[in-house]
């Protein structure tokens, strides 16, 4: 009887655990992946937008490609997809206004995604199959 006990128990505990792991999902990160300091402060002016504009109930990765002749390559992706790429300029002074732009449209494209991802019809495959 104690043995069968002990045994019930574990299986409901391991059962538990293993459905905690696939709800829990920390949210609320936005990656900083930049290299120079024009990538650096793209990076601070729109993380500060977002958390300041929008419950922080996703995640972001920003990129940075840079080059000296070129400027930077900067790149926003949500769940491993772009959502956002725009070259600055070497010689760019001031971020805040291009950041803070760029904040607003990746908040709408997150939003919209979310949206179309409500609305679509999985009644053949899981989500993650399409």
């Amino acid at each position: 009887m104690n043995r069968s006990w002990l045994a019930a128990l574990s299986l409901v505990l391991a059962m538990s655990f293993a459905q905690a792991a696939e709800e829990d999902e920390m949210l609320g990160f936005i990656v900083d992946d930049t290299i120079s300091h024009i990538g650096h402060e793209f990076y601070y002016s729109f993380s500060e937008r977002l958390r300041a504009t929008s419950p922080m109930d996703f995640n972001l990765v920003v990129r940075e490609r840079p080059s000296a002749r070129w400027g930077s390559l900067v790149t926003v992706e949500y769940q491993q997809r772009l959502v956002y790429r725009r070259f600055l300029p070497p010689n760019t002074v001031d971020l805040k206004d291009d950041a803070y732009n760029a904040a607003d449209w990746v908040r709408g494209q997150i939003v919209q995604r979310k949206l179309e991802a409500l609305l679509q019809d999985t009644t053949d495959l899981e989500r993650d199959e399409l």
